[in-house]
């Protein structure tokens, strides 16, 4: 029995090996893919151990030469793709697979397929449409503030966040009948209260109008936008607050486009260009350079205001940063935003 057991595995480590010296093609379609899968004679009679995600192959076919052919012909929302969204691009991945084994073993064999396609204009993930997740009124506009998960895919699972990860924030301002307008986040600090007081110890994160210091000191960067109304910063998780329940109280403008200066701006600072650079258009950056010191702030007439853009303060939490090394023990409560 012990013989047999240690023949087989020796077959099935054999037969691993023989597949990842198959031939593999991938050609991404709009809205499917195609793959076709070359396997030795050795490996034909486990054709059925073929996978992709979780689907066998379309189709079949054993060559003259003794060679099989698998063929994987299926739509991109089949088989568990993943969808990602990442800068201007959408992401479909997932992974060919041979098991020879049950289910419940490891693949002896992985491929990793990705198929990457420009993000259509004005797309948004579903998870992120207006109305979905806690919403705030002003001035006819909602104005929507979330943490979401590593990947951008949903909201975070958890409030949980271990130190020195990303904690990616997510900003959206609902428009209906307005004219396009852009989100800014004009101010942002890190506080262990969720009401601000005169003497409340904080943790800056943005501030000079738009200008993101804590890209300076650590990793943290605004992504490229998928839309006007929306802005994500992804944040590197600080010591601030550690093992604290703490508070991302942040002042947004929902401000005209066209109407960019350094009052009204979205900057982070580039470590391998050494200079900071404004995030929806890269050759203003000048607008920029008052980052380092202090940037005009002169205030408009009320009317002027209201005819290119509103104000809003949101606050997100409680999250809590813990240091891994010190497993700490905390019940993660739920993300919320308080007026």
């Amino acid at each position: 029995m012990g013989t047999q057991l240690y023949l087989c595995v020796i077959v099935l480590a054999l037969l691993a090996t023989t597949v990842v010296n198959a031939e593999i093609k991938v050609t991404c379609e709009k809205g499917s893919i195609s793959i076709t899968w070359t396997i030795p004679p050795k490996v034909v009679p486990y054709a059925a151990r073929l996978f992709l995600g979780n689907c066998m192959p379309s189709r079949f076919n054993v060559l003259p030469s003794g060679e099989g052919k698998a063929e994987f012909n299926y739509q991109l929302h089949d088989c568990k793709f993943k969808r990602l969204m990442k800068g201007k691009h959408l992401l479909f991945t997932n992974e060919l697979t041979f098991r020879p084994r049950p289910k419940s073993s490891p693949a002896a064999y992985l491929y990793p397929i990705e198929c990457v396609y420009p993000r259509p204009e004005g797309w948004v993930p579903p998870f992120l449409n207006p109305g979905s997740g806690v919403t705030e009124g002003r001035g006819g506009l909602k104005f929507n503030m979330l943490l979401l998960n590593e990947k951008l895919t949903a909201a975070a699972a958890t409030n949980v966040i271990p130190l020195g990860s990303f904690m990616p924030i997510w900003a959206a301002v609902e428009q209906k009948s307005h004219q396009p307008l852009l989100l800014l986040m004009e101010e942002c600090v890190a506080a262990t209260l969720p009401e601000l007081q005169a003497n409340s110890n904080v943790y800056p994160i943005i501030s000079n109008k738009g200008c993101l210091l804590d890209s300076v000191k650590g990793n943290s960067m605004f992504l490229p936008r998928y839309h006007s109304s929306a802005i994500i910063l992804n944040m590197q998780s600080f010591k601030f607050g550690l093992g604290e329940e703490m508070y991302i109280h942040c002042k947004l403008v929902a401000w005209d486009p066209e109407l960019l200066d350094e009052s009204k701006k979205a900057c982070h600072y580039i470590k391998k260009n050494e200079r900071w650079e404004l995030l929806d258009d890269p050759l203003q950056s000048s607008m920029c350079d008052c980052c380092s010191n202090t940037c005009n702030t002169r205030s408009k007439r009320g009317v002027e205001w209201e005819s290119h853009g509103f104000r809003h303060t949101s606050v997100l939490g409680p999250l809590i940063i813990i240091d891994p090394s010190q497993q700490y023990a905390h019940n993660a409560s739920d993300v919320s935003i308080a007026a």
